[in-house]
């Protein structure tokens, strides 16, 4: 019996179109709401809870950077869900979710916020990258847009029906509510994904081709235990660090991709972070309308993941990032101008949420195909670069917009998402 890492060659029976698919799927999209209401919580609700904590504004914008800064593990999380199996860390991830989630509404000083920021961070990040590769695991590259498209429903659904009911629990009960429903929510996921069939790392032919029959499992995969499979891991060596980074042939044109992809997450970040705090200060909104504008957005969201599925796959994956990057410049460019009344304003932030979403999602499934082998390590890393730059944009979203108001967010995101569309389009292809 092989020991080593399930490759191409090595993966589960992998349902063949959307018949078979749909209910996981729907499991998918059903924990993701859980996990990307938590990701946008601060977005709105940013100086909400800075109020809650008695923390300066600027100050829980630093330390939400901390939770972004956890994304740095995001490798880490890759590679062990290539070698021992997507859903095992997904279920992993929840937990450290849950953990970060009931420290951050415990309100038991900066050091449990500190704590909660770290701890929910990893595992957002081991989370999210490693589901993206799970669904990619199951479908060929020709589908791999509408499939991502569906799952990143979620993301919009978190806005439409998540983010409106924490803005609810906000303003009718308590700051802490929230923290301790998002927790109760990650620990349902965890049972949910139980249910789920495995999934490793390749890529699944294309229609066409039978896909081979899968080898048996290797024991490290199969075994529900977690001993095992940490007394297996080999010690840190310069060489297993030089692994993590290994994104094989096609790794100037992935890095490019990767890359490009997290200065345009950046940008989108640096709005986000600080919009919250504008609509509150220079429009009076409170928590509950700004869960309504976070619904608009939502909706917008779900129009450009709509958008995603379908017509992606046709038009071409590049072509639809380089899409979504040239849209969000060009609001980004006129947010300064437009900032004379809340009409206008969040007209601007619900178009630029519609053309970042489509742009955005479109770059998971462009990411997807540059290295099929090493798809969770890549999508992994992806997501590190992403948060990475987060945690810039917790530090300059807030502290540009106090010194300089919109002049601060819409020029420098501007100047982000141009740098990422000249890099993509100089480097990037659409698949290895």
């Amino acid at each position: 019996m092989s020991s080593g890492p399930p490759r191409a060659g090595v993966r589960a029976d992998q349902p063949r179109g959307f018949a078979r698919f749909r209910n996981i799927l729907a499991a998918c999209i059903a924990t993701r709401l859980a996990i990307d209401t938590t990701t946008q919580l601060f977005f709105p609700f940013l100086r909400t809870v800075a109020l809650g904590l008695g923390m300066d504004f600027v100050v829980l914008g630093r330390l939400v950077s901390l939770r972004s800064l956890a994304g740095l593990s995001a490798p880490l999380f890759g590679t062990a869900a290539d070698n021992y199996g997507y859903r095992r860390i997904m279920r992993l991830s929840l937990l450290l979710t849950a953990a970060g989630m009931f420290l951050l509404g415990s309100g038991a000083g900066v050091w449990s916020v500190v704590a909660g920021m770290i701890v929910s961070g990893a595992g957002l990040t081991g989370f999210l990258p490693t589901c993206q590769a799970y669904i990619s695991a199951r479908l060929p590259f020709a589908q791999r847009a509408r499939g991502i498209g569906v799952l990143e429903y979620s993301w919009a659904l978190a806005g439409i029906i998540g983010l409106p009911l924490m803005g609810f629990l906000f303003g009718r009960f308590s700051w802490r509510l929230p923290f301790f429903v998002l927790g109760g929510a990650m620990l349902a996921g965890w049972m949910l994904i139980r249910l789920l069939p495995e999934a490793t790392a390749g890529a699944p032919r294309d229609a066409g081709g039978a896909a081979p029959r899968p080898r048996a499992a290797p024991g490290r995969l199969r075994s529900r235990a977690w001993t095992p499979m940490l007394s297996s891991l080999p010690p840190l060596r310069v060489q297993g660090l030089a692994d993590l980074f290994d994104l094989g042939p096609n790794w100037r044109a992935a890095l490019a991709v990767i890359t490009a992809n997290s200065l345009f997450y950046f940008s989108q970040v640096h709005i986000l972070i600080a919009h919250g705090a504008w609509l509150e200060t220079e429009y009076g909104l409170v928590p509950q309308t700004l869960g309504l504008v976070a619904f608009a957005q939502g909706a917008a969201d779900l129009c450009g993941s709509v958008l995603v599925s379908l017509i992606t796959d046709r038009v071409g994956k590049k072509r639809a990032v380089q899409a979504g990057m040239l849209g969000s410049l060009l609001v980004y460019a006129s947010l300064p101008i437009i900032n004379v009344g809340l009409v206008p304003v969040v007209a601007a932030l619900v178009l630029l949420r519609f053309v970042f979403e489509y742009g955005i999602v479109s770059a998971i499934a462009l990411i997807s195909e540059q290295a099929p082998d090493r798809r969770g390590k890549l999508i992994s890393l992806s997501v590190a670069l992403n948060l990475l730059g987060s945690t810039f944009s917790g530090f300059t979203g807030p502290w540009m917009y106090t010194r300089l108001g919109v002049w601060g967010l819409g020029p420098v995101a501007a100047v982000g998402t141009l740098t990422a569309f000249v890099l993509l389009t100089v480097w990037g292809r659409e698949s290895a």
